[in-house]
């Protein structure tokens, strides 16, 4: 993840490009510490620096994997065989978990109704019933403007 993340046209990120936002990690930190504990600057930064360089090694662990399985796209899969390689084991329930809770909330998302299809009714019957609309709104308005 990058604080330039979704800007193209430039050049690739380097690795000093490469960081997560500052005020995430300074929350995720504050709420983890007692509230009567602070955290420097340059400690966070620390620990910036430090998941960077974990997702680096981890990533490329994975890329290694796709690599050597003559495939393309790194999977769910091979982050946690990643983790496991390295040396992670005790990671890898926690991933999976939220793996299967990621999965679970995408199969729901998908089952949501969509508006069009709340309505009951066809698709003739909206276009004129916005056509209505329309006409209304015209008609305030021109009386607004006499």
């Amino acid at each position: 993840m990058s604080d330039h993340e979704g800007h193209s046209g430039g050049p690739p990120a380097t690795d000093d490009d490469l960081s997560l936002p500052k005020a995430t990690v300074a929350k995720m930190i504050s709420e983890l510490l007692p509230s009567d504990v602070i955290c420097a600057k340059e400690t966070r930064d620390l620990v910036i620096e430090c998941c960077v360089e974990f997702i680096h090694l981890i990533s490329s662990e994975a890329n290694e994997i796709c690599e050597q399985e003559s495939k393309k796209t790194i999977a769910p899969e091979h982050i946690i065989s990643a983790l496991k390689r390295l040396g992670f084991d005790s990671f890898t329930t926690e991933v999976e978990d939220v793996l299967k809770d990621h999965k679970q909330q995408q199969k729901d998302r998908e089952k949501k109704v969509s508006k069009f299809e709340q309505s009951g009714l066809t698709e003739e019957e909206l276009l004129a019933k916005q056509e209505e609309l329309f006409a209304a709104s015209r008609a305030r308005f021109q009386t607004t403007q006499q």
